[in-house]
């Protein structure tokens, strides 16, 4: 018996896979559940559309993602902090800090958890920063710590 997979299935396929599966097995576990439907040419339509559909969206957001990546590539974003004897901030410049900057300096919205730190920001000067905005598209930019 020929099934298209609406969910992901152990040892069977993954969501959209048309697989070959026993009657049994399909009729009394995978149909019932709702873990697949039968691959009749409606559904394998249904499919296919649903495939293209997802291509696109996930091309728009992929341009997207590159626009986004032009618009700070390379971009110094100033922040000021409070400081303390020799250079020393009361805290540190947290990512959703920078997040906060980059959406008024630039009008970008990219989340905290996409901003990458290699150590914590705790003294003035300025320090490199990656920020993934998309699973192809990573930007580096320097984060320049200023004192009040």
């Amino acid at each position: 018996m020929k099934v298209i997979l609406q969910k992901d299935v152990k040892n069977i396929g993954k969501k959209g896979d048309i697989v070959d599966v026993a009657e049994g097995y399909g009729r009394n576990f995978l149909l019932p559940r709702g873990l697949a439907v039968e691959a009749t040419s409606g559904n394998l339509r249904k499919i296919e559309h649903e495939k293209k559909a997802e291509a696109k969206k996930a091309e728009r957001e992929l341009r997207e993602a590159q626009a986004v990546g032009a618009k700070i590539k390379g971009k110094t974003l100033e922040i000021e902090a409070r400081v303390g004897d020799a250079g020393k901030l009361f805290g540190s410049i947290t990512t959703q800090e920078i997040a906060d900057h980059l959406r008024r300096n630039f009008a970008v919205e990219i989340d905290r958890r996409k901003i990458e730190l290699k150590e914590p920001i705790k003294s003035l000067g300025s320090y490199p920063v990656q920020v993934k905005i998309h699973p192809q598209v990573h930007v580096s930019l320097t984060v320049k710590v200023v004192g009040e």
